[in-house]
């Protein structure tokens, strides 16, 4: 077996995880092979299917079996909210149509899990929430006729924070009032603290959101890839969360359509996924032009949108590259510091040249209006909040239910209605949700002139900022002065990218142990975080070269011990 890289092997003793890496068919002598399911790829999958070593089918009964053992029982980690039940058939489909010599794209017949903001008509689609419940859409999502169209089989939909966390101030990341709560497979205890705001049933050690069960699905290996969504962070915090891989694609790269909305000046779906080649093909799947969405019409200029983002796969990307190391406004603590630090270290080994922003050069981002009616735009501008999520979740929500027939509530002002009867009521409220209903997006209207001077200003301290730093010195992009991206943690740098509708890929950084004096919960053994690049629109290929070298050099993704392989896990023949 290959030697481990020391940090790896390090971790994997803390964690106290068995390793067990997939072996790919044809590793022994003639006609042997070996699948073992925890941790393998598309790739490893491909050749086990091809070489017929197993089928799609017994490929979706595998992780089923998974999801018996770790979501129905053991330590009931809640990553799925449904389970397609016609998988199996799914998956029979797929494997009648694998032909001897026929040319099949690198998804055919292999499972996947849809955040469940993402519309399927064959299984219902409801953002978590109970006023949404057996919510059926007319069709599937653009994104998922590409995939079913590319031989992917979907597995199921994943818990959330409900309505992509945009529905109550406070509620916990990895909650729903119709999933619950989603728990992380590093830690998967309820928080053992007695006192209020912990002792609500939420776990220990957060799961990220809002596509949270994607992250913990890839996480606990009940699925080999997910899609998960993002307005400001919602691929990149559960990616940080579980040690994966997320890209939060540029907006105009992957079609909104179909997808249950905050506002489509953000949103975007994208991939979460264990290893960066995998984040890379799932990438050009579901990437490209949608007559439906008018912004993929970006992906009609060249250079912008690829069908193939692995080309770009490159161990040697960080050898002059230019990175800029995000300074956010409150420094980080010394277990997080540590691991920007070493993360510096590995990018100037590998022949990048490091510099560190000063906090002043990303402007403070504005917060989202979360009351009605809007409050004043005090001075200085920096203090301001911005309407832009609130007036859009009411515009783009309106929208979405209004093609959604099959839906129980059909108006923003319908679910806070049904949500305010509701019994149980809502554990955490629904205060973002009420102060939505309430604002005016009447063309010409005072709230409709304040989204849009919000939105303009957004713009200012997020685009045009980035973009100073990305053009570099000289003001001229593609110049030998550029930045080819920005280093931060986890998604500490989420905010800025997402308003200018930047994409940022997210990759396992390392291990932190928890430290009570510097905030942490009582979480049993060390948990993960990532590190982020960041770039310019349609940076993607640059992005994913950089963090497919950091990746190579560090592999610093260990499975979790709480959901180890199953003696069904593993096929092999001789």
């Amino acid at each position: 077996m290959k030697k481990l890289p020391v940090t790896l092997a390090v971790a994997a003793v803390l964690l106290g995880a068995t390793l067990s890496l997939p072996v790919a068919a044809d590793k022994g002598g003639v006609g042997s092979a070996r699948l073992q399911l925890v941790e393998a790829t598309i790739q490893e999958l491909q050749k086990a299917l091809q070489t017929k070593l197993v089928t799609s089918e017994q490929l979706v009964e595998m992780y089923h079996a998974r999801m018996a053992a770790y979501e129905d029982s053991g330590p009931h980690i809640n990553a799925y909210i449904h389970v397609n039940a016609n998988a199996d058939f799914d998956a029979v489909h797929v494997d009648s149509r694998r032909h001897p010599g026929a040319v099949n794209g690198p998804l055919y017949g292999i499972p996947i899990l849809l955040k469940d903001n993402i519309d399927t008509a064959d299984m219902p689609t409801t953002a978590g929430s109970v006023a949404l419940a057996g919510s059926i859409p007319p069709d599937d999502a653009f994104i998922v006729r590409k995939l079913r169209e590319a031989g992917a089989i979907v597995l199921g939909k994943a818990t959330l924070t409900e309505y992509a966390n945009f529905l109550a101030i406070g509620m916990p990341t990895g909650y729903s009032s119709l999933g619950g709560f989603g728990f992380n497979p590093y830690d998967p205890r309820v928080d053992p603290r007695p006192t209020p705001p912990f002792n609500d049933g939420r776990p220990v050690l957060q799961t990220g959101g809002s596509s949270s069960g994607a992250g913990i699905g890839v996480n606990a290996n009940l699925t080999p890839i997910a899609i998960g969504t993002e307005t400001s962070g919602s691929i990149l915090s559960p990616a940080n969360a579980n040690g994966i891989v997320g890209i939060k694609p540029t907006l105009g790269l992957v079609s909104r359509d179909g997808i249950i909305p905050i506002t489509a000046d953000q949103d975007t779906a994208g991939p979460l996924t264990r290893t960066v080649t995998d984040a890379a093909i799932l990438l050009g799947v579901i990437a490209g032009y949608d007559p439906d969405d008018a912004a993929t019409a970006a992906c009609l200029l060249p250079g912008h949108c690829f069908s193939d983002y692995t080309q770009f796969l490159n161990h040697r990307a960080l050898r002059g590259a230019r990175i800029a190391v995000y300074s956010p406004p409150t420094p980080l603590v010394a277990n997080r510091q540590a691991i920007i630090d070493n993360a510096v270290a590995v990018l100037k080994a590998q022949g990048a040249s490091v510099r560190t922003l000063a906090v002043s050069d990303i402007p403070l981002q504005p917060g989202s209006c979360v009351a009605y009616p809007l409050p004043a735009i005090p001075p200085p501008p920096a203090v301001r909040c911005s309407s832009v999520l609130l007036y859009g979740f009411k515009r783009d929500l309106n929208a979405y239910l209004a093609g959604t027939p099959g839906a129980p509530n059909h108006t923003l002002a319908q679910i806070v209605a049904f949500n305010s009867t509701f019994v149980p009521a809502m554990k955490y409220g629904q205060a973002i949700a009420e102060a939505a209903a309430q604002v005016n997006i009447s063309p010409g209207s005072p709230d409709t002139l304040r989204y849009l001077d919000d939105r303009a200003y957004d713009l200012v301290v997020s685009r045009d900022a980035l973009n100073a730093i990305y053009d570099g010195p000289d003001g001229m992009p593609g110049t030998a002065d550029d930045t080819d991206a920005i280093l931060a943690l986890g998604n500490n740098f989420a905010a800025a990218p997402a308003k200018a509708g930047f994409p940022s890929v997210t990759v396992p950084g390392g291990f932190i142990i928890a430290d009570a004096a510097l905030g942490d919960p009582p979480i049993n053994g060390p948990f993960p975080q990532t590190v982020t690049f960041s770039g310019p629109a349609f940076s993607e290929p640059r992005l994913i070269g950089l963090a497919y070298a950091f990746e190579q050099v560090t592999r610093y993704r260990v499975p979790p011990s709480s959901t180890p392989p199953l003696p069904s896990d593993s096929v092999g023949r001789r």
